[in-house]
This record gives C-alpha cells, sequence and structure tokens, in this order.
C-alpha cells in the first residue's frame, strides 16, 4: 500500500508510465499472435464450462470434451438472454456452478437499448479482474505509449458511470450498473486519481448527480474523461455553467484524454471540439474509442492514427462471428476469427469467464483487420432500418447527422429515427426525432431532412435506388424536438443515467411515438 499511497501524493507520471507501461510486451504479443491468445483463452473457458451445471446440461462432463471447436459448436448452441435466463436467475439465488465455477456474486443490469428492464448479466470476479480491470489499464498503457509526454497520473480522471447502487438480493448476490460493481472494486491506482468520490459516483438520482458531479470536479485537476458522449456532453456543459467559463480548457487546462464508447462519437465531435479548444502552450487533445459493455471488455481505438478499435484476445472472452443472412435463423452459424472477411459485416457471439456460452451479443461489427483483429461497431442487430431493402446502419445515420449538424452550424444531442406508416401500415418512409445541445441554434426541419436525405444517399446505394423519384421511399420527415425529450423517455422507460443509450433506429412506430410524446420543455433559445 506505501507504493500507491507514494504515486498518490507526488508527482508520479514516470513512475506510473513505467510501471503501467510493463504490460505493453503482453498487448502486443497478443495483437500480433490473435491465434495463440484466443486458444489459451479457449481452453480455460473449457475447464470452467465442464465445472457447471450448464455444460452437464449440454452433455459435457470434462473439458476434453470441447478441447477441438467444432465439437464445442456441436454441444453448444448460441443463445440470446432469454435462453440463459432461467440458469442467470438460478445463480442470483446463490446457486453453485451454474454458468460458471463457484457462487457468482455481482449481476450487473444491461446498459444496452432493448426494452427488458430486467436484464441481468452475470459478472465474475474473473471477468472483472481479467477483463474490466485489466482492460481499462490496457488501455492507458498503449495510449502512454503512443504519447509518452502525457501526464495522466498527477491529475484526476472524470469517470461517468451509471446512476444506480449495488442492491443486495438474496444471501449472497448484489446487483446494480456495471460502473457500480466496477467502483465498489476499483485497484488502489484507478481510485486514487477517480473522481468524482464514490458518494456522488454512486447517487441513484441522476439530475441530483450530474449537479453534484460538476461542482465537484470543476475544482479538480482533470486530465481524463471518460463516459458516453451524450452524457459527458451533459456533465460538462454543466461545468461550464457552474464556472462562467466560456471552454472546458480554462477549467481544466491540464486536460489529454477522453475515451469514449457506448454511442458514435461523430455526431458529437463538433461539440467536444468546440469545448476543448486548441490552445498554445497547453496539451493537445486526444480521443480515444471503447467498447466496454455489461458482457465485457471487447476493444479499444489502439492506435490512434486509425478510427477502428483492436479486440482484446486475451481477456477472457472468446469471439465468433455469425454473418448477417445467419442472424434469425434457428440453427445459426458462426465463424472463428480466422474465418472472416475484411470489410464484412457480422453479428458479434461471446463466451466469457463470466458464464455467457455462445451468447449474441446483439452487436453489429465490421471487420477492418485481421491482425490485429480491429473492428467498428456499426450499430444493433435491432437498430437499423430496413422497411423497404434500404438497409440502414446506425453508423451510416451518425455520420449523416454529424455531416449535417456541421453544414448547419449546429450541434446534436441525440436522435432516432423510425418508420412512417400510410393509413394501411405500409411504410413509405423515415421519421426522426432530433434533439440539440442546450444552447444551439434549433434548424429548421425541411432544411435537416433535405441534409440527412442527401448524406443518406451518398452513404448507402440500397438507400439510394428506393429514394429515386420516391420509388419505395418518400423524403424523410424531421421532428426538433424540445431540450430534455430524450432524457424525459429515458426516465419514463427507468432509464436515466450515464449508462444507458437511446436506441438510435426502430422499426417499432409506438416506440417512436413515445419519444416525441415525452416532450415536457418549451424548445431551448437559439445561439
Amino acid at each position: 500500500m506505501g507504493l500507491w499511497r507514494t504515486l498518490a501524493f507526488m508527482p508520479a507520471n514516470r513512475i506510473f508510465h513505467r510501471l503501467i507501461g510493463a504490460r505493453m510486451p503482453h498487448i502486443l504479443w497478443a495483437q500480433s499472435r490473435p491465434a495463440d491468445a484466443q486458444r489459451g483463452v479457449y481452453l480455460g473457458l473449457m475447464h470452467g464450462l465442464a465445472s457447471t451445471m450448464y455444460g452437464k446440461s449440454l452433455g459435457i462432463d470434462k473439458a476434453s470434451d470441447v478441447a477441438r471447436r467444432k465439437d464445442f459448436v456441436r454441444h453448444v448452441p448460441i443463445v440470446t438472454y432469454d435462453a440463459l435466463k432461467p440458469w442467470i436467475l438460478r445463480a442470483r439465488v446463490g446457486e453453485r456452478n451454474v454458468l460458471w465455477p463457484g457462487v457468482t456474486k455481482w449481476f450487473a443490469q444491461s446498459s444496452g437499448t432493448t426494452s427488458d428492464h430486467h436484464k441481468w448479466l452475470p459478472v465474475t470476479s474473473e471477468s472483472l479482474h481479467e477483463g474490466h480491470y485489466k482492460g481499462g489499464k490496457d488501455v492507458l498503457a498503449q495510449f502512454c505509449h503512443q504519447v509518452p509526454r502525457a501526464q495522466l497520473y498527477q491529475g484526476k480522471h472524470l469517470i461517468l458511470g451509471g446512476s444506480s447502487a449495488l442492491v443486495k438480493e438474496g444471501q449472497s448476490a448484489l446487483k446494480g450498473d456495471l460502473s457500480a460493481i466496477i467502483v465498489r472494486h476499483l485497484p488502489p491506482w484507478c481510485e486514487a486519481r477517480r473522481t468524482p468520490n464514490r458518494s456522488i459516483a454512486l447517487m441513484s438520482d441522476w439530475e441530483e448527480k450530474v449537479e453534484a458531479m460538476a461542482r465537484a470536479t470543476a475544482v479538480e485537476d482533470v486530465r481524463i474523461l471518460a463516459g458516453v458522449p451524450s452524457w459527458m456532453s451533459l456533465v460538462t456543459q454543466r461545468v461550464l455553467e457552474v464556472t462562467g467559463k466560456s471552454n472546458l480548457r480554462e477549467v481544466w487546462p491540464n486536460l489529454w484524454l477522453y475515451m469514449h464508447g457506448g454511442v458514435g462519437f461523430k455526431p458529437y465531435r463538433d461539440t467536444f471540439a468546440n469545448m476543448i479548444p486548441d490552445v498554445p502552450g497547453l496539451p493537445p487533445m486526444h480521443y480515444l474509442e471503447t467498447y466496454n459493455a455489461s458482457e465485457g471488455f471487447f476493444a479499444y481505438q489502439e492506435d490512434l492514427r486509425r478510427d477502428d478499435m483492436a479486440l482484446l484476445m486475451d481477456h477472457g472472452i472468446y469471439y465468433e462471428f455469425m454473418p448477417l443472412e445467419e442472424v434469425g435463423q434457428s440453427q445459426p452459424r458462426a465463424l472463428e476469427f480466422r474465418e472472416v472477411e475484411v470489410g464484412q459485416t457480422y453479428a458479434l457471439v461471446i463466451s466469457t469467464n463470466a458464464g455467457l456460452w455462445r451468447y449474441l451479443v446483439g452487436d453489429l461489427v465490421t471487420i477492418t483487420s485481421k491482425v490485429p483483429l480491429r473492428i467498428h461497431v456499426a450499430g444493433r442487430i435491432s437498430s437499423h432500418l430496413n422497411l423497404v431493402g434500404e438497409e440502414v446502419m446506425e453508423h451510416q445515420t451518425d455520420q449523416a447527422i454529424a455531416k449535417a449538424c456541421k453544414a448547419l452550424g449546429t450541434e446534436l444531442y441525440n436522435y432516432m429515427a423510425g418508420p412512417v406508416l400510410d393509413d394501411f401500415g405500409k411504410p413509405v418512409g423515415h421519421a426522426w426525432a432530433l434533439e440539440f445541445q442546450r444552447g444551439c441554434m434549433q434548424p429548421s426541419e425541411a432544411a435537416l431532412a433535405k441534409r440527412l436525405d442527401a448524406q443518406l444517399q451518398l452513404l448507402n446505394g440500397d438507400y439510394k435506388a428506393k429514394r429515386t423519384a420516391n420509388l419505395a421511399l418518400d423524403m424523410p420527415t424531421v421532428r426538433v424536438v424540445p431540450s430534455g425529450t430524450f432524457d424525459a423517455w429515458l426516465e419514463g422507460n427507468q432509464r436515466l443515467g450515464g449508462q444507458h443509450k437511446v436506441p438510435r433506429l426502430t422499426h417499432d412506430e409506438a416506440t417512436f411515438r413515445a419519444v416525441l410524446d415525452a416532450s415536457k420543455q418549451e424548445l431551448s433559445p437559439t445561439c
């Protein structure tokens, strides 16, 4: 403990770099030798599976029964949450060896965009330490390797998580947001630098938490930001209001890094560029994407010169990739990483040391490189628009929104798109609900519709074909909703907080209508 106390209270950036940099040889090995890394993970997982009631129910009595991947595929089906839910419930009441050896103590509420409010995912000690914490350490190690001048450890790290403390269930289980589980068990080197303090980080009232967080962090020397862009923009805007400053450089002059994830960053890039301008003599700002979910820490942007992310191949997760044509099939086929093709999009399937076995995460990833194995997150299986064969994906709408906002001189807070149906229920177009950052210009709905339509036609050939002469899709309709609309909708669905996200694209007209009905405030004044 003496070393960590020393690190916490002295200028120790060089020591921090040296300690955390000790991971680099192994990180580079795993990235350059994905087959070896995944084989080690696979064998460890199979020993765990053979010791569980779930494994025995599938006819797996010993690890050698599934030593070969073809035997694993033959024994273990690809499943969604509903199939694992009865087993998770057994683990939650304290049964041993259900999905992973021993008793599973923690269960994280999914931060995804589905409507199931009671999706609780197992978190084991192994998944916490070999996945989430190890992944977080590796992110910093690789960043410091690329930016050796970065002075990270002498200041604080503003980590924005969920708004739920842990709740005891039964005799031994605790459930809550993943961020609450992580905060409770942070290693000393991270806890010493985290801000705000634990009492604020675990506040359950989100609005009170934002206010407390803004006031507490405004007086700190913040070096790192970490959190979902939509929520981070809300907190940092409040920091500016509390301090009366015009940008975050005036509040936190030593800010180096923003680690973001959860939603696409493109619609928010200009917002953060305006809040964190380049200032001569101050550190350059860096942005780094992470892919960290309740199910596990999957990937991060390991090369700051690129815009994709490297999958973590030795962090307790075995990856498979389901071709899109297999999604929804009764016995879908999934590929090993060696079988994927660069440029193709797949549904991600994982097996983990938290006890998720061939679990369909619900995310779509596009392969961008095989060594290292790199990806772009393309969106959710359930978050796309394919009303008449246009197959519009979330990463395309993110890009279209970002370009439209830039052209019109405004900044986005949140958005959702859904179907327009005629009187007979036939889909005839896309409807958009757009909410802008407080104080920013509200463009005309007609101008937004025109810009979005043009950008989507450039990005998606199928959409362009369906829009030609209004052949199958009419011009999209756009509704600019008042400030606070999306937060009100999330609150009404018990999902308000820094860990939850808005489903960007939906085929459910009722969900889209519910967003429009959630408006409670007047439009913010224009800039």
